[in-house]
């Protein structure tokens, strides 16, 4: 999914100065952003003071709209570079097109993983004939140094493992949870899942120490290590813990975003990842002026163009407790 923000600042993300290295209940709220003619969505990453969860470096959650008489998510073919992204749906279908030549059909809990690397472009559009309702996530991982340049390429698993126990039903997007592991590639130690409770359901989720943690809000209410979460927020709880205590009000949908601490500094701005001001100026140029990041072809519309970079990076720093 695209960043449509034509304002999009350079901001810094990344090193470990951001991470909190103990258990903590931080709940972030979102900020609401405009994606088409009738798509809004809340953006929980980038969030102010929170930039970063583990690799995880960007969050959307839109929906659940009724789009039954509108043209529903409508992106045109724009660039992406230094990342991965991730389409999960809980209700309706996104049409996926890009630069390699993919065409896809993602649906509800099928994991659609876009690797940029070096450059590639895509669209993401609702099918003409879609389903009444619109509700997901699109989330971005950044790639580490040793990876950025790989080739692109798109992965789409309709079948993803399972963890189950009495009220919860975990599916695991990227990584590893409790010995099941996606077969989606990832380039650091990251983990995905989401989790669908019960109403009444009380259970402990096992966790890894090492990682950060962050759980999104999805649907219904739920209780998250005592903290109420309710949808379109996210609570970003820290390091340090083995277990996660939940607890489902009603039937209620969240995902569990967690990984190693980032340690790479890095610059992203609007559908970019990269090191320093001057690559993200020369990438912007390249889509532009050149045709490093392909075609997208068969889609009906022209491409996004890009909006100005901002004459300086964002320098903000420190941690938010």
């Amino acid at each position: 999914m695209s960043n449509l923000d034509r304002q999009a600042a350079l901001t810094v993300c990344g090193g470990r100065g951001f991470v909190v290295a103990e258990p903590v209940r931080e709940l972030l709220s979102p900020r609401h952003v405009q994606l088409g003619e009738s798509t809004e969505v809340r953006r929980l990453l980038p969030n102010l003071g929170r930039r970063m969860v583990g690799a995880w470096a960007f969050v959307d959650h839109y929906g659940p709209d009724d789009i039954a008489d509108e043209p529903g998510m409508q992106v045109p073919p724009h660039p992406h570079m230094g990342l991965q992204t991730v389409s999960w749906l809980h209700d309706g279908e996104v049409l996926h097109r890009d630069s390699t030549g993919s065409l896809q059909t993602v649906r509800p809990r099928e994991l659609g993983l876009m690797t940029s690397g070096r450059g590639i472009s895509h669209s993401e559009e609702s099918p003409t004939s879609h389903a009444r309702f619109l509700h997901g996530a699109q989330l971005w991982v950044a790639l580490p140094d040793t990876h950025r340049h790989v080739e692109p390429h798109f992965q789409h698993h309709a079948d993803l493992p399972r963890v189950t126990t009495p009220g919860l039903t975990a599916t695991v997007i990227l990584g590893e949870l409790d010995g099941a592991v996606s077969p989606g590639t990832t380039y650091t130690p990251i983990v995905g899942a989401d989790l669908a409770l019960t109403a009444g359901a009380e259970t402990n989720l096992p966790l890894d120490p090492d990682f950060e943690y962050a759980v999104l809000a999805m649907s219904g209410e739920a209780h998250v290590d005592g903290v109420p979460v309710l949808p379109g927020s996210m609570l970003y709880l820290g390091c340090g813990r083995t277990e996660l205590p939940l607890r489902a009000v009603s039937d209620a949908g969240l995902m569990l975003l967690g990984g190693e601490p980032f340690e790479e500094e890095i610059v992203m701005w609007w559908n970019f990842v990269g090191r320093t001001d001057e690559e993200i100026r020369e990438a912007r140029e390249a889509w532009t002026a050149s045709d490093r990041f392909g075609e997208v072809k068969g889609y009906d519309g022209d491409r996004l163009d890009a909006p100005e970079v901002p004459p300086t990076p964002l320098k903000a720093r420190g941690r938010v407790r």
